[in-house]
């Protein structure tokens, strides 16, 4: 439940990313921050985004619900594996946003009640786990 708290309290943190820009349009962004539009590159680089983001809110909310997403963090800890293993059920884990495999998920236990993992966002679990269900995450 600890990881969970830490998890949640880190809801806020970021994604790095890394994108290529010719010189032109990271010219046009430079002068932008120059003349106190954006504070910086990277607050114009969000707000774009951002903005792209709420033209498309409708195709994106659409395509989250056909494809029966769960949005925000997800986490899945030894107990929720358990239950489903008990049910003789094979999870198809399927999240917009942070997808967390818990600690406390042996590689073993994943690989017998994981049946795939989509992730639009990020998904953090141990190496040893990512390890067993590399042919599984899409």
């Amino acid at each position: 439940m600890d990881r969970l708290r830490q998890l949640r309290a880190r809801a806020g943190d970021t994604e790095k990313i890394t994108i290529n820009l010719g010189y032109v349009d990271l010219g046009h962004i430079d002068l932008m921050v120059q003349e106190g539009f954006y504070s910086n590159r990277t607050d114009f680089i969000r707000t774009a985004i951002r903005n792209q983001l709420a033209a498309h809110a409708e195709a994106i909310s659409t395509s989250a619900i056909r494809k029966t997403l769960d949005l925000g963090l997800r986490h899945f800890g030894r107990s929720d594996l358990e239950a489903a293993k008990k049910k003789g059920e094979r999870l198809r884990i399927q999240v917009l946003g942070l997808a967390v495999i818990g600690d406390d998920v042996t590689p073993a236990l994943a690989e017998e009640t994981i049946e795939s993992i989509t992730v639009f966002g990020a998904l953090h679990a141990s190496r040893e786990v990512r390890a067993a269900l590399a042919g599984r995450i899409h």
